[in-house]
């Protein structure tokens, strides 16, 4: 090999370490000029996976919690701690066996009270149960015009029968009439109808 080629070796590698030694000094510079906010940034990104891990166990704790609360009032209703347990870590959770038994025991203020629930079906159920136990004909035909109910036709039978009861064959007529011939309660319906009101 020749000097000449020696020398053009040596400048190459010179410029290689040159080039290197050059970035180095320009990673320092940038990170003494960026050293807090890239430490802030580092703290936030472990403040959020740390946050989300004792969120994580927080909510699984919760929920252990709420299951073991709800599973011994399957067994004992009346235990005040595992309703307070229960309530405290799912409160619609609380509000759906609270509606249930409420059902069970006929309990129409209960039920009435769950009407507020946030707890969309709660309500919903709650407000039709109230209705049909109380045997209440205004409650049920207001809940039976309410859009989406989810026993709506069954409220309407209720009504029906109400109605025929107190001799408003007519108007129990009327509703039957809303039920739909493709709805599951349209042969209930039709036999009322036929045996009830005409």
């Amino acid at each position: 090999m020749s000097l000449k080629e020696n020398i053009s070796m040596v400048k190459e590698e010179l410029s290689t370490e040159e080039q290197f030694f050059e970035q180095a000094v320009k990673t320092e510079r940038f990170v003494k000029k960026y050293k807090k906010p890239l430490i802030a940034a580092v703290a936030a990104v472990a403040l959020a996976v740390i946050g989300t891990a004792a969120y994580d166990a927080y909510a699984a704790s919760k929920r252990d919690a709420a299951n073991a609360a709800y599973m011994t009032l399957q067994s004992d209703p009346a235990n005040a701690a595992a309703q307070q347990t229960l309530k405290a870590n799912a409160p619609m959770l609380y509000d759906a066996w609270s509606m249930s038994e409420a059902i069970k025991n006929g309990d129409v203020k209960a039920l009435q009270a769950l009407t507020s629930s946030p707890a969309v079906e709660v309500s919903d159920v709650s407000s039709y149960e109230a209705a049909a136990i109380a045997g209440d004909v205004k409650a049920l035909g207001s809940y039976g015009y309410r859009q989406g109910a989810l026993y709506k036709e069954m409220a309407l039978i209720d009504e029906a029968v109400l109605l025929m009861q107190s001799g408003k064959t007519d108007e129990a007529h009327r509703r039957l009439q809303m039920i739909g011939d493709q709805s599951p309660l349209a042969p209930l319906a039709e036999a009322l109808s036929h045996y009830g009101v005409k």
